[in-house]
């Protein structure tokens, strides 16, 4: 059976970190989300180690995963962290995470988000307009403060990956092409309010394949020595984040081969380089479980119905997404052609459509794997369907670290 390596088989039993996946689902009941510390920490380290060589910071993309807990054990290794939104610094300030090196992407910040961040002194903002500029030029004056920015590159590169997690075509909302980066450039460099630090380009997610990420690397170096021939020097270059998984057989470079490759293309540039990775240090660190609630077999199709549903992972039904989902408990019995599908009225509910699994029964536990990035950060409460708990994992035991939401819960903030 196609397993993540970090699971472990004990009496026919899935362990992970030592920890009985099954005592996890009666703790916390199902479906829950369940992070595994030690998987998380060797990610972050994968890429820490491999980048010694040269002067680096490793920005966690907390938008793959923002839970307190995961953050926390992310401070606690040394990272940084990129943040998107204004709650998103919020929940980074209050995990420990060191904001004054931390740096803020998105295509529409907005006036309050901005302000927050100057007040914060995070290391610097990606800028990706004109008229952002000007805005926080002008919040920077109010505040008292000087910002620092970058300017977000449209490098016009395919990464070969899904279309809506493609961020770096011409097509895309994201970044200036070079020529409106340049011009961005010299203005932000006349301006008091604000001081030039670096350059960026992030060009995707789930990318497979170290060339895009040298390709983007090369233009971002050739812009910045055409802003150097002009006077403007840089201190920071951010390849951005988007290194693949494996979900099921693909074949993405590690962390460690992909950061040696940027290490010695980096050695003599005098620049820090910075990286966002998201999905691949959380991705593989976290699981969904889910409990089977029936087998039913219609003419056409047999489908296991779980507790588990779109609601509560998206990814499969909005991208196709493939995760393996594996049984908890390892019986014996024919496997059989199956859709996992959930309970929630749509006909897009599903976690897997015409997947070869083994036999399952009612009452039996599954993992959904490889879902520690975008599962519940993307969950919602559709069909009122209360958001799940977390659970952390290592190998001294395990915790929950987020309560499942009640009804009363759903209905917060709300008036007749």
């Amino acid at each position: 059976m196609n397993m993540p390596k970090s699971f472990e088989i004990q009496d026919g039993r899935i362990l992970w970190s030592g920890q009985d996946l099954t005592q996890i689902a009666e703790a916390a009941g199902t479906p829950c989300y369940v992070y595994n510390q030690s998987v998380i920490e060797e990610s972050y380290r994968a890429y820490d180690e491999h980048l010694s060589s040269i002067p680096h910071l490793i920005c966690y993309a907390m938008k793959a995963n923002s839970s307190m807990a995961v953050l926390k054990v992310l401070a606690d290794v040394g990272s940084s962290v990129d943040v998107v939104s204004g709650g998103e610094l919020f929940r980074a300030q209050k995990a420990g995470l060191p904001v004054k090196k931390a740096i803020f992407s998105s295509v529409g910040k907005g006036e309050d988000e901005l302000r927050e961040a100057v007040r914060a002194e995070i290391l610097f903002f990606n800028i990706e307009a004109a008229e952002e500029l000007d805005l926080l030029a002008r919040i920077a004056e109010e505040e008292g403060k000087v910002a620092g920015v970058s300017v977000r590159i449209n490098p016009d590169i395919d990464p070969g990956t899904h279309p809506y997690i493609s961020t770096g075509l011409e097509m895309n909302k994201f970044g200036l092409v070079p020529d409106q980066a340049l011009d961005v450039y010299r203005r932000a460099f006349r301006m008091p309010q604000l001081k030039v630090l670096g350059i960026q380009a992030h060009i995707g997610s789930q990318i497979c394949s170290i060339q895009p990420f040298m390709d983007s690397l090369d233009r971002l170096l050739f812009l910045r020595d055409k802003l150097e021939s002009e006077g403007i020097s840089l201190q920071y270059l951010s390849v951005g984040g988007g290194l693949g998984i494996q979900y099921n057989d693909e074949n993405p470079p590690s962390p460690g081969d992909y950061a040696d490759a940027l290490a010695k293309r980096m050695q003599d540039t005098g620049l820090t380089l910075i990286m966002e990775p998201g999905r691949s240090i959380v991705g593989p660190g976290g699981i969904l479980l889910t409990r089977v609630l029936y087998c039913k077999q219609t003419p056409r199709k047999r489908f296991v119905i779980v507790d588990g549903a779109m609601n509560d992972l998206v990814r499969p039904s909005l991208y196709k997404s493939y995760h393996r989902i594996v049984p908890v408990v390892l019986r014996e019995g024919q496997s059989a052609k199956v859709d996992v599908v959930g309970p929630v009225c749509e006909t897009g509910d599903f976690l897997a459509q015409d997947r070869e699994m083994p036999s399952v029964q009612p009452g039996d536990l599954l993992a959904v794997c490889d879902a520690g990035a975008y599962g519940y950060t993307m969950s919602s409460n559709y069909n009122s369907r209360p958001k799940l708990p977390e659970v952390l994992v290592n190998k001294k035991g395990f915790r929950i670290v987020r309560t499942r939401q009640t009804y009363e819960d759903l209905i917060a903030g709300e008036s007749l």
